[in-house]
C-alpha cells in the first residue's frame, strides 16, 4: 500500500531522518524505520501511518475562471473560492488512500495515493514569466481558508505540518522526487510582485497552517 518514496517521506514528516527521498531501502531508510518503529510501538511500515491510509495534502490552485465547474470538482477533493468559502470535490478525502483513475481525484502526476488535493479556484490567464496573475488572482480570504482546511484535515488524519506531508504542487518534483510537468502552483501569493522559490512560498502556507492549528486547538 505504501510506496518506499512514502516511507520516506513519511520518515522526514515525523522527525526522522531516512536520507534522501529517491524510493530506494538503503541503511538509512532502514534505520530511521526501525528507530520510528521502536519510538511508535509499532511493528511494520503501515504502523507509522493513519488507519485512513491519508498521509499528505498537496495544495493546488486550478488555474480556472472564479466560479467551479465539474471538471475542477472531479480533480480535487476540495476548491476554495476567492471569498474562502469551501467547495466539496467529487470524492471524498479517504478515496484518496487506493487511488484509482475516475474513483479518487487525480490532482498531482503520479502522486495521487495518499495525498489529498486542495485547490484554490483561481489564477485563470496567469502567466510565470513574465508574471501576471491574470484575471482571477489569488485572495487571501481563499489563501487563509486553504491553510484552515489543511489544519483540519492535519488534526484528522495525523498529517504532520511539514515540507514532506503538506506541500504545493511546485514542490513536488523537487521534494519527492516526482517528476511534474512545469508546474508553479503555488509559487505566488496576494502581496508578491512575482513568484518566488516553491518552498520558501510552501514554508509560509505551513507557517499560516501551524497558525491557524493553534487557534483550533485554543477553540477546542
Amino acid at each position: 500500500m505504501f510506496t518506499v518514496r512514502d516511507e520516506q517521506a513519511r520518515l522526514h514528516a515525523l522527525g526522522y531522518n531516512p536520507g534522501a527521498i529517491d524510493g530506494l531501502r538503503g541503511p538509512k531508510t532502514r534505520a530511521a524505520r526501525t528507530i520510528a518503529l521502536r519510538d511508535r510501538h509499532g511493528h511494520n511500515t503501515a504502523d507509522l501511518f493513519h488507519h485512513s491510509g491519508l498521509h499528505r495534502i498537496h495544495w493546488h490552485w486550478t488555474a480556472g475562471a472564479y466560479g467551479d465547474i465539474a471538471m475542477e470538482r472531479r480533480a480535487y477533493n476540495g476548491l476554495v473560492d476567492r471569498f474562502g468559502n469551501r467547495i466539496d470535490g467529487d470524492f471524498r478525502f479517504e478515496a484518496q488512500a487506493r487511488y484509482q483513475v475516475g474513483k479518487a481525484a487525480s490532482h498531482t502526476l503520479n502522486a495521487n495515493t495518499g495525498a489529498i488535493g486542495l485547490s484554490c479556484d483561481a489564477m485563470v490567464g496567469a502567466q510565470e514569466r513574465p508574471f501576471r496573475p491574470g484575471n482571477a488572482p489569488l485572495t487571501m480570504d481563499m489563501v487563509w481558508e486553504l491553510c484552515e482546511w489543511t489544519a483540519e484535515l492535519c488534526h484528522a488524519y495525523d498529517i504532520p505540518v511539514s515540507r514532506y506531508s503538506t506541500l504545493s504542487h511546485a514542490e513536488v518534483q523537487a521534494t519527492l522526487g516526482i517528476k511534474q510537468r512545469f508546474k508553479w502552483d503555488i509559487t505566488w501569493l496576494p502581496g508578491m510582485s512575482g513568484p518566488e522559490d516553491p518552498i520558501e512560498v510552501g514554508d509560509r502556507l505551513r507557517a499560516m497552517t501551524l497558525e491557524k492549528m493553534q487557534e483550533l486547538r485554543f477553540a477546542a
